[in-house]
């Protein structure tokens, strides 16, 4: 019988592709070098699990709980995270490629992001009022009716946001990755 329930396992070089996950909850399990390329995740469920340096590229997150949950030095390239389950949802990333990936819509206030990759990734609808983005590649990311209230952008960099299309009050950003905002204004600043 597959056992349904996980607690304080530690899961290490498990190619994931190859050997079948078992649909189950996972409580305060670590996983460590393992590969998750597009396999499917669906209905699975983390609660306070680390992924370390593991691939999780296009996998596959339908009804997918993440509830403090760390990523670490991972690659997470083409994820449609709006797809996991919203209850209980939160996470940090760091070092983390997240390329091409989807927050759409998504809750995320005050989530953690250190030193990662952002690169084309959507944020349309989300909520990430209060978060923190530090060291972080936004080049080509799309931002539209996000609340970034209170986000803190000033070590980031490649960010092109339309203040008037996004809630940014109190956000915080700095010079020169600034200049970005008045860009589609026309405003020049020297």
């Amino acid at each position: 019988m597959e056992a349904h329930y996980f607690e304080d396992e530690k899961f290490d070089s498990i190619n994931f592709a190859e050997v079948k996950m078992a649909k189950a909850e996972y409580d305060s399990c670590a996983f460590s070098h393992c590969n998750f390329e597009s396999v499917d995740l669906s209905g699975v469920a983390f609660n306070d699990c680390s992924f370390i340096d593991c691939n999780l590229s296009l996998a596959k997150l339908s009804q997918t709980a993440f509830r403090k949950v760390t990523f670490k030095d991972c690659k997470m390239m083409g994820i449609h995270f709006e797809n996991c389950t919203p209850f209980g949802l939160e996470w940090s990333f760091d070092h983390c490629i997240l390329n091409h990936s989807s927050f759409y819509g998504l809750s995320i206030n005050n989530t953690t992001f250190k030193h990662c990759f952002l690169v084309e990734v959507e944020f349309t609808n989300a909520q990430l009022k209060g978060s923190i983005f530090q060291n972080c590649d936004f080049l080509n990311a799309h931002f539209e009716n996000t609340n970034l209230e209170k986000t803190d952008f000033r070590t980031s960099f490649h960010y092109s946001i339309h203040p008037s299309l996004n809630k940014m009050s109190g956000a915080r950003c700095s010079f020169p990755e600034a200049k970005a905002l008045l860009e589609v204004f026309k405003i020049v600043v020297e």
